[in-house]
C-alpha cells in the first residue's frame, strides 16, 4: 500500500454542510467524507451514472447518497446498500499524529 497525505489539519479542509470534501490526491479524485468520528475515502463519482458523490449526503446509517438517482453505498466497503448491484470505489484512510492519509495499491487504477 502506497500512504499519501490528505491533510495535516483536516477540520481545515473546505467541508461542505453535508461533511464531504473533493480532492486530489497523487493523480486521483476522492471524495473525502467525515462521518462520526471517522473519515471514508471513495471515488468522486457514482458508478452508476457519474453523479458528484459531494453532490449528495450521509444518511443516518453512514451511507453515502448519490444526488441523482438516491442509490445509496457504505462507504467502508463501497457496497451498494439500496440493491441495485454497483461498488463504489473505496480506500483505506488512517489517521495519524502527523495528518490523514489515503493508501492507494501500486499502480491502481479507477
Amino acid at each position: 500500500m502506497e500512504w499519501h497525505l490528505i491533510s495535516d489539519a483536516p477540520l481545515s479542509l473546505e467541508w461542505s454542510d453535508q461533511n464531504m470534501v473533493d480532492l486530489e490526491v497523487a493523480g486521483k479524485k476522492i471524495t473525502l467524507a467525515r462521518w462520526k468520528e471517522g473519515f471514508y475515502a471513495f471515488s468522486q463519482k457514482c458508478p452508476h451514472a457519474s453523479g458528484r458523490m459531494s453532490a449528495g449526503y450521509i444518511n443516518p446509517l453512514g451511507q453515502v447518497v448519490c444526488p441523482l438517482h438516491r442509490y445509496a453505498f457504505d462507504m467502508k466497503n463501497g457496497r451498494n446498500t439500496t440493491g441495485e448491484g454497483y461498488f463504489l470505489k473505496t480506500y483505506p484512510v488512517e489517521e495519524r499524529p502527523e495528518g490523514i492519509f489515503i493508501g492507494f495499491k501500486p499502480n491502481s487504477f479507477f
